[in-house]
């Protein structure tokens, strides 16, 4: 899909600085790998130097996956990273009632954190497709 840029190769640099932790593999929608990466270090940092190679065909993949739209997937990123166990990422996502749920429980606890970093990408794919329909 030509002229769909979801991620910033940028992001996904500085994410690559915290990569033996899979922030990048995270932010690129590599959920798996990303688990893989914090428990392991990025595979005793081997991985983590490789995927310093693999960022732009992992930028490319996600330029093709998701939608682009409304919801920015930076913005959305950055505030779940930094603010994300107050729900300010759902608010931006128009999340209001979980945001409200988010910022009175911690993130439930940190759990609800945790489930938006696995699932953020797809979050902010499915209300763009949505908002594109209508």
């Amino acid at each position: 899909m030509t002229g769909n840029n979801t991620h910033s190769i940028v992001f996904g640099y500085i994410a690559w600085a915290f990569g033996v932790f899979g922030a990048h593999r995270f932010y690129y929608g590599k959920t798996l790998t990303g688990v893989l990466w914090f428990f392991t270090l990025g595979l005793l940092f081997v991985g983590w130097i490789i995927d310093l190679f693999l960022i732009p065909s992992m930028d490319e993949e996600c330029n093709q996956r998701y939608r682009s739209g409304p919801i920015d997937y930076n913005v959305a990123w950055i505030l779940c990273f930094f603010l994300g166990v107050f729900g300010i990422h759902r608010f931006y996502m128009g999340k209001w009632i979980s945001g409200l749920i988010w910022l009175v429980t911690g993130g439930l606890l940190g759990i609800g954190f945790v489930y938006d970093v696995l699932t953020l990408n797809d979050q902010v794919d499915e209300i763009n497709r949505e908002l594109a329909v209508a």
